[in-house]
């Protein structure tokens, strides 16, 4: 049986790309593909479970190197149990956010470091990556509108942090990119839902004519 294909949709906050990733699976389904539709943290029950402790962590919440290891377990039990089994049967996996989300938030704006990242990734999920990762980037000023608009003063433990912080995770991701071309395309996030889509739809169709 054919192996599935693999595509992670990376961003920061306010980027558009779950939506942007719910509609790529749509449109993968469309064309008669079999599309499981995920994200990080999360996607098992296990990985939900981690979810709720990062997102609305007890007490003062954790430092940036028990965050990596707490998605770093959410990602291997994520792997282990929906994403490796899908690939395998031939199906396709959209994911929300993966590993260059930790790149970008712990290692980069955290600061512990990428080699720390990867090592942890390569322990907990056999150093899975996708086939193709597409960086949604969208600029400041829209994601702090976008932000307002949707969260006002409810964000979460991650979502919530400074504008400086999520500025250096921005960052982090155009540098991750940039070093890896050849795993990476960057797609334009500013304009409408439609627009987005249409771009990103584009940067996906040499995966998926490649697999067929």
């Amino acid at each position: 049986m054919t192996r599935g294909r693999f595509i992670a949709l990376e961003g920061g906050e306010g980027t558009g790309k779950s939506t942007q990733a719910r509609l790529l699976a749509q449109a993968l389904e469309q064309q008669g593909l079999e599309v499981v539709l995920t994200r990080e943290p999360g996607g098992t029950p296990g990985a939900e479970a981690i979810r709720q402790l990062l997102l609305a962590p007890p007490g003062e919440g954790w430092g940036a190197r028990a965050e990596a290891l707490l998605f770093a377990a959410a990602r291997s039990d994520h792997v282990e149990k929906l994403i490796r089994p899908a690939l395998e049967r031939g199906a396709w996996v959209v994911c929300d956010r993966f590993v260059d989300s930790s790149r970008a938030y712990q290692g980069g704006a955290g600061g512990i470091g990428d080699d720390a990242v990867r090592a942890l990734h390569q322990v907990g999920s056999d150093g899975l990556r996708p086939d193709l990762t597409v960086l949604v980037d969208v600029a400041p000023d829209t994601v702090a509108q976008r932000l307002a608009a949707r969260d006002g003063d409810a964000s979460d433990a991650i979502g919530g942090r400074s504008t400086e912080y999520h500025a250096a995770v921005a960052e982090a991701f155009r540098k991750i990119a940039g070093v890896e071309p050849d795993a990476f395309v960057i797609v334009d996030g500013n304009g409408s839902i439609e627009q987005v889509h249409e771009r990103i739809l584009r940067a996906v169709e040499p995966v998926v004519e490649g697999a067929t």
